[in-house]
């Protein structure tokens, strides 16, 4: 079964086609047809966790008696899988809910519910002001779906926002519905201690907590039965993964489990994300170096290439410290290992100078690509208490701009250094422009297309690169 990704360009604001996150894309649960009596419809906006959770949220129901369905008329019951890290993915989940709310005034019987980020920090407001939204379910509250359900089809509002300090969903077998077969998410911790000034994610998804890496590495060992050749490790900050057993007698931290993973299978390639600048360790680097298998590609999110900003947004380091992470990833695995990052322009009091300093941070590291975005204020965090938003919007998106331009140099410039060498790359799907090529991504997680010839999904082929552009390389199987 596909993955439904959809964006801008396509949208239709008079269907029923839903629009995509900031990020560019929405991902709508694939179909299922077992002949289950009600129909699931869940979209699922912003981060991959969210991607991750629609699976379990989607293999919960599924034993409650729901196929899935991609066609949004056909549904019983709507899903919005929300993201609150924006302004922006706010207000588009809103957009669609308005949407939604047109379908169920010609079907009344359709229940409605919104999941994840959004619905813990905005539950008042979604009972009271949106009429629309039967259920309200936070992150942690997934497992009571199918008593808030039932309360529902009683003629009740079916809320659960509370927020846990144990649940980590070990025990869910996800249900891989928009999975290409080939790659697929483990989720290995929930929640976030770091208290950065401008994120919501403590507040929406609660305290750290890790999950058993027993369970861990027998979903992964389970994907490989399956047949699958990749897993993507997530956590909001990964590096600070740290499970220990009851008895006391096992302690795994990040290292230890990514080597555990790495070890299950030579033909399984293991991807992580995302880190976190202050924890991401030399162990870490020294087990990514030791094992082909484990991607040289490390998400290390700067946010700002200045100290005093960087202190402002309680990043717990300075430039220096990042730095010198940078230079451990270069020394340890070499300068072919991507780095990719998070840019925020425009942060309280930010300068034209610091500005700068994000400049110069980027042609310092040379990222192989970064999701770059200006200051949004989210209600509820250090930044909206206890700082001021005093940079004008024009400003904001002229520093974005620049932002944007030069990753686009660097980003082409990274891509242009793979012309003329031989790339392992795992073949996912066929290229969006011709059925005869295929795509796929190499170790650094750029993506190489190439001529299908005999290679299906799931192959690992050796591509000679003799062209690229800023975002993909194109080249030639080598036999």
């Amino acid at each position: 079964m596909s993955q439904a990704l959809l964006t801008l360009d396509f949208l239709d604001k008079e269907t029923l086609a839903p629009e995509a996150t900031p990020s560019g894309e929405v991902r709508v649960t694939a179909a299922t047809r077992t002949g289950r009596q009600r129909k699931l419809y869940i979209e699922s906006y912003g981060c991959q966790m969210n991607f991750s959770d629609s699976e379990i949220v989607s293999s919960i129901l599924f034993d409650e008696g729901f196929d899935t369905t991609d066609d949004l008329a056909s549904a019983d019951l709507v899903l919005l899988n929300t993201c609150s890290i924006r302004e922006k993915a706010e207000q588009t989940v809103r957009m669609r809910l308005s949407q939604i709310n047109s379908h169920k005034k010609r079907n009344p019987g359709l229940l409605v519910g919104v999941l994840g980020c959004m619905a813990e920090r905005l539950k008042s407001k979604f009972l009271e002001e949106e009429k629309i939204v039967d259920l309200v379910v936070g992150p942690d509250a997934y497992r009571d779906l199918p008593q808030l359900i039932s309360q529902v089809d009683g003629g009740q509002k079916g809320v659960n926002v509370l927020l846990s300090r144990e649940e980590t969903y070990a025990d869910i077998t996800p249900v891989r519905l928009n999975s290409n077969g080939v790659s697929a998410f483990i989720s290995i911790m929930r929640g976030c201690d770091n208290m950065c000034s401008f994120c919501v994610v403590p507040f929406t998804r609660g305290r750290e907590r890790s999950r058993d890496a027993h369970s861990i590495l027998r979903e992964a060992a389970e994907l490989v039965a399956a047949g699958y050749k990749e897993v993507t490790l997530l956590g909001q900050n990964v590096d600070s993964y740290k499970w220990a057993s009851a008895d006391g007698l096992e302690h795994v931290n990040f290292a230890q489990l990514l080597e555990q993973v790495a070890r299950i299978s030579p033909e399984l390639r293991v991807r992580f994300s995302t880190s976190h600048p202050k924890d991401i360790t030399d162990e870490v680097l020294h087990t990514m170096a030791r094992y082909e298998n484990i991607c040289k590609f490390i998400h290390l999110p700067a946010q700002s290439g200045n100290s005093r900003v960087l202190a402002l947004m309680n990043r717990t380091y300075d430039r220096a410290w990042y730095e010198e992470r940078v230079q451990a990833i270069r020394r340890i695995l070499g300068d072919d290992c991507a780095i990719s990052s998070d840019m925020i322009s425009g942060f309280c009091s930010e300068t034209e100078e610091e500005h700068q300093d994000t400049m110069s941070l980027m042609d310092y590291v040379r990222y192989d690509m970064a999701y770059m975005f200006f200051y949004s204020e989210r209600p509820g965090t250090l930044a909206a208490r206890k700082l001021t938003d005093d940079i004008p919007l024009e400003t904001k998106k002229r520093r974005l701009q620049e932002i944007i331009d030069k990753q686009q140099l660097h980003s082409a410039e990274r891509n242009q250094r793979g012309i003329g060498r031989v790339h392992r790359v795992l073949a996912e799907n066929f290229s969006k422009r011709s059925k005869e090529h295929l795509s796929g991504r190499n170790s650094q997680n750029q993506v190489v297309i190439f001529p299908r010839q005999h290679f299906v999904k799931g192959d690992y082929v050796d591509v000679l690169v003799h062209s690229a552009s800023a975002s993909t390389l194109l080249g030639e199987v080598v036999l």
